[in-house]
């Protein structure tokens, strides 16, 4: 027998309260709905000389001058509905690493994937989109899921131009932090979210960055973040995917289309000194 997750407006703000109060941290301050301005998006990124400890929580010194971006909105923009859970993101830096956090309210934890380099966004997902010289080629992918398994690639041309992945770009020294706040894989209760921290090092780039490593103060990148997101059915023995029925894809920066392959409508990240 099965029963369809889809909470009512009362249940999702119910999960964000939870979350809010128990789990993964205070609330980020962010406007609760920005469809339209300032796209693509915009943010600096502080630099910091304080030490960030990357365990998930998101909350050490190095963090504090580090804004929340806006909230997520749909792949294709305001033309689509407001997604149905709340993500924000943000970001900064120091010499050695480029440090990515971001915070999802999710009331149904999931994750089935343990392989590197499998496929994640078969799973729901936290992604990133990094293009350093903005020239829309040479960029790089990363894919989480709420298990810590991830998938790194490398786009010397993009899909749209007939390019192909490469798979065999890893991020030697990344670090990496899922933080649950809930319990993965169990239908029977309300979770409250998770979240992703990532340091990744300068070198991982390489010659590929076309941009000095680290970045000088004043260096803009094209950035983007995805969430996918899976409409779930609930079983006797977990969760499986609602038949039939595409996924939810959620960004910071949208994309007009679903296709995060278009680095030209990516956000613009200021790293700022």
């Amino acid at each position: 027998m099965r029963s369809h997750l889809f909470l009512a407006p009362a249940a999702l703000a119910a999960a964000a309260a939870v979350l809010v109060a128990a789990g993964c941290g205070s609330a980020p301050s962010t406007p609760q709905w920005d469809s339209q301005s300032n796209i693509p998006r915009r943010y600096q990124a502080p630099f910091t000389t304080r030490a960030i400890v990357v365990d998930g929580r998101l909350d050490d010194g190095g963090w504090t001058e580090a804004p929340w971006t806006v909230e997520f909105v749909d792949i294709e923009g305001a033309a689509r509905p407001r997604p149905r859970f709340k993500t924000v993101a943000r970001m900064a830096w120091d010499e050695d690493y480029f440090y990515i956090g971001a915070r999802m309210v999710e009331p149904h934890l999931w994750a089935t994937l343990t392989e590197h380099d499998a496929v994640i966004f078969q799973d729901n997902d936290f992604e990133v989109f990094l293009d350093p010289d903005g020239d829309a080629a040479d960029y790089f992918e990363y894919e989480i899921n709420a298990l810590g398994t991830d998938w790194d690639l490398f786009l010397p041309v993009a899909y749209r131009d007939g390019g192909q992945a490469d798979n065999s770009w890893e991020i030697p020294g990344l670090k990496k932090a899922v933080r649950l706040d809930g319990t993965l894989n169990d239908p029977s209760d309300l979770d409250r979210g998770w979240t992703v921290e990532l340091a990744i090092p300068w070198s991982a780039f390489g010659d590929a960055a076309g941009m000095p490593l680290p970045p000088r103060p004043d260096d803009v990148w094209r950035v983007n973040f995805s969430r996918v997101q899976w409409k779930l059915d609930q079983t006797s023995s977990g969760y499986v995917k609602v038949p039939d029925t595409p996924e939810d894809n959620w960004v910071w920066s949208p994309q007009f289309q679903v296709d995060m392959h278009q680095p030209e409508h990516w956000g613009y990240v200021t790293f700022t000194r």
